[in-house]
């Protein structure tokens, strides 16, 4: 390594260093300057004002404990109308720590605050009670209080340490409407009790479609219906509410319902970080693209207010999903998220409040349906509501790889072959052999480089000093044009092949199908692979080593040290020869907690490639190529069109390039 090189790396880390600091140092003062305007407000009393710039400190610096214990003071100060004080502050509290109240014993009576007056005074205490609606794929829990459904469980599939896997469970979840009486009552239909209309304990749909009827109830002609309706086979459920007889209770100026949705997103594979990246909101505007918070986000809390239409709302995770969607259309909504701490064994509380359009009629219908399901492309194409979007395969050139070749190729091979890795190394042979002209012609434009390697150095040492670098890059340039070669020539199909790297890089850490497929050492290919786990954790690498990884890594240094522009007789770039070795090192430490998928096949692709190279070696013979280049040299290089024009418009001005003496 030369002197050049090492004060290069110098800079960029003491650069590293600096913007690290100055990153910290500028979110400690944002933090700081926020929590002295909520202390200034919580002393003059203006209490909500200051909780609101307590939650916008804690933006800056998620969980510190004095602006938590501040908010949970707040929340004894100010409470809603609808809910007790406890629910408030257990419900605050939950989005700043992290931690999930404990549930509720099934059919334990819960203890209520009472509500005296108004139309649904009667719903504000009752019994917590439990029905399940289940089919073969699905079951869901339905409690009584809000008449929502308190959990759904997914009967196919497992946790990375073999657990149920359940989408979201327990009384820290929020599913309902909000509204104003015409009395001016609040109302929150997730903390009020439903009863249960000729709908059994369990509803089993397993065999023939089946529904489970809750309602909430002023009186028998008054009340709002939930009906969930299931059918065999299927991870979509009917969602039908109904308004009944409530247009003289519900206040007259509302032209809309607000629907809140709120939920935890748990820890389902072994890799949290890795599934935290592929973790997010998505939503599909209606008659329109599917949108969402960037993937891969680093960032703690994010919130969008979407003023247009929507179709769906979707909480997803690495590989499942939680939809709900309107038969028609939600008006607008709001949805925000913000990261749990990483010793939670939750990954994102996610958070959703959609307007419905209200008109005042004797009934009011509204027909939705709720996808509990898995993210896989086929199964949530058939419903032809965009919900395949869901499955991230990139975006643009990626996008059209992946749908359309990757995709396709996998999916057929998975008619055939039922291991997982088998079927990783044939797609990697069918695209390098699909690739290969354009690798072949780089492996030729390599040989030629070689063979002008001793015109190169006479060039060189005619033009030995600083200032003439351009007379000599003249001279080469005039040297490679004469001979017929680009010194692109070898670069060109090399980024060809670069969309075909970048679609492998999006479509194994999202295949659901390789979820918990084993493949010699490596017991789920979705994830990493570990060979030893480490008593430490190091910053970006993580705390274990993962095998394909490492031989991804070193198959990589293999290759680019062949393919190195030295090996072929070309002058290197100072500094080239250590970014060799920089770079693979660089994608160890990133890809050590991608799945293992991926790095088995970049480890396959260097595998072959480097077959290749010592294959095409074999078919090129490097004396044709130089009688070729010689020839060429001797040939007039053949003007272009451009030139021609441009000396036909001289001649007709008249002008005559001077003679040649």
């Amino acid at each position: 390594m030369d002197k050049n090189t090492i004060i290069g790396l110098v800079l960029i880390f003491l650069v590293f260093i600096t913007f690290s600091l100055f990153n910290s140092n500028k979110l400690k003062k944002s933090y700081e300057s926020a929590a002295s305007v909520a202390d200034s407000l919580y002393e003059v009393g203006n209490y909500e004002a200051a909780r609101l710039q307590y939650l916008k400190a804690l933006e800056y610096k998620p969980g510190t404990p004095e602006a938590v214990n501040r908010i949970n003071e707040i929340n004894n100060i100010i409470q809603p109308d609808t809910i007790s004080p406890q629910d408030t502050v257990k419900r605050e509290q939950v989005t700043m720590t992290g931690q999930v109240p404990q549930t509720v014993n099934r059919n334990q009576e819960i203890e209520q605050i009472p509500q005296p007056t108004g139309a649904f005074s009667s719903a504000y205490s009752g019994e917590q009670e439990f029905f399940l609606l289940k089919n073969d794929l699905l079951e869901l829990t339905i409690a009584t209080r809000g008449g929502r459904i308190y959990s759904a469980l997914l009967k196919e599939y497992t946790t990375h340490d073999q657990r149920p896997l359940i989408l979201f469970d327990g009384d820290s979840t929020v599913f309902g409407f909000k509204f104003f009486t015409r009395d001016n009552k609040r109302i929150e239909t997730n903390n009020l009790y439903f009863k249960p209309v000729n709908t059994s304990p369990v509803t089993d749909a397993s065999n023939s479609a089946a529904t489970a009827t809750f309602r909430l109830e002023v009186n028998e002609d008054q009340y709002i219906e939930y009906i969930y309706s299931l059918e065999p086979g299927q991870y979509m459920v009917g969602f039908d509410v109904n308004f009944v007889g409530l247009t003289d209770i519900l206040a007259s100026n509302i032209s809309s319902l607000a629907f809140d949705w709120k939920s935890y997103l748990p820890q389902q594979e072994k890799g949290k970080q890795n599934e935290n990246n592929w973790s997010n909101i998505k939503y599909k505007h209606y008659q329109d693209n599917v949108d969402g918070f960037r993937t891969r986000s680093q960032k703690d809390f994010e919130e969008n207010d979407i003023a247009t239409p929507l179709r769906w709302v979707a909480f997803k995770d690495q590989f499942f999903s939680s939809v709900i969607i309107s038969d028609k259309s939600f008006s607008n909504g709001y949805v925000s998220y913000t990261k749990m701490p990483l010793d939670s064994k939750y990954l994102r509380y996610c958070t959703t409040e959609l307007s419905l359009p209200y008109e005042p009629h004797q009934n009011d219908d509204y027909k939705m349906s709720l996808y509990f399901g898995p993210n896989h492309y086929k199964t949530l194409k058939k419903h032809g509501l965009a919900l395949e979007e869901l499955v991230m395969v990139g975006k643009n050139i990626i996008k059209f790889i992946n749908k359309y070749v990757i995709v396709q190729i996998f999916n057929w091979l998975n008619k055939y072959i039922g291991n997982y890795g088998i079927i990783i190394l044939i797609l990697t042979l069918i695209i390098k052999v699909v690739l290969f002209p354009l690798t072949f012609k780089s492996y030729q434009s390599q040989a030629k480089m070689k063979v002008l390697k001793p015109l190169v150095d006479e060039i060189n040492k005619k033009y030995p000093k600083k200032e003439d670098a351009m007379k000599k890059q003249q001279a080469t340039m005039d040297m490679y044009k004469k001979a017929g070669v680009s010194p692109l020539g070898g670069c060109l199909p090399m980024a060809l092949q670069m969309p075909i790297l970048f679609a492998m890089f999006r479509f194994f850490p999202t295949s659901i199908e390789l979820r918990q497929q084993s493949f010699l050492w490596a017991k789920d290919l979705s994830t990493y692979d570990s060979i030893m786990d480490l008593p430490f954790n190091i910053p970006m690498y993580g705390d274990h080593i993962s095998l394909f990884t490492l031989l991804m890594t070193i198959s990589t240094i293999v290759t680019m040290k062949i393919n190195s522009p030295s090996s072929t007789g070309q002058e290197q770039m100072p500094g080239m020869k250590m970014m060799t070795y920089i770079m693979p090192v660089m994608f160890m430490f990133i890809l050590n907690n991608f799945s293992s998928g991926l790095t088995y096949y970049y480890f396959l692709a260097n595998l072959i490639t480097f077959g290749q190279n010592m294959l095409s070696k074999r078919f090129i013979d490097e004396e044709a190529v130089l009688k070729k280049l010689n020839e060429n040299k001797k040939k007039t290089p053949k003007k272009s069109k451009f030139q021609q024009r441009l000396k036909e418009a001289a001649k007709q001005r008249g002008y005559q390039a001077p003679k040649r003496k």
